[in-house]
């Protein structure tokens, strides 16, 4: 059972901003710019190549509508997307608001605190609220 898995099971804690019968998308411990966001299917795929196309679609649409609220939210120019799965071998869709391309870099991920990760998610709540 992934990590994933056990935060979708509320065994483990996540800062949820959206959810629905395919996906979840919660805030990243470690984001690379506030608002950082994973859109995670609810089954475990280890990888983007071994999902069916449906369940892609419908994350890339996830994606989309939490990227939408990132710009909004964080005032971001761009909302940018990784797709690596090397931490955590259950697929998952990194949502990034962006101000420039040079932070669209993992490497600059850092641990956020408990507040500052709820921060973030409210301001997306709100966001996605409003779209």
């Amino acid at each position: 059972m992934s990590i994933f898995t056990k935060i979708m099971a509320g065994e483990v804690p996540g800062t949820f901003v959206y959810e629905d019968d395919t996906a979840v998308a919660f805030m990243t411990i470690e984001p690379i710019t506030p608002g950082h966001v994973l859109v995670v299917p609810r089954q475990e795929v280890d990888g983007f190549w071994q999902a069916k196309d449906d369940l892609l679609a419908h994350l890339m649409k996830v994606a989309k509508k939490i990227g939408q609220a990132q710009i909004k939210a964080f005032d971001a120019k761009r909302a940018g997307l990784i797709i690596a799965g090397f931490d955590v071998w259950h697929l998952h869709l990194h949502v990034v608001p962006l101000q420039n391309q040079s932070q669209l870099d993992l490497g600059k991920a850092k641990m956020a605190s408990r507040y500052e990760l709820e921060e973030a998610a409210e301001k997306l709540r709100k966001a996605l609220a409003e779209l």
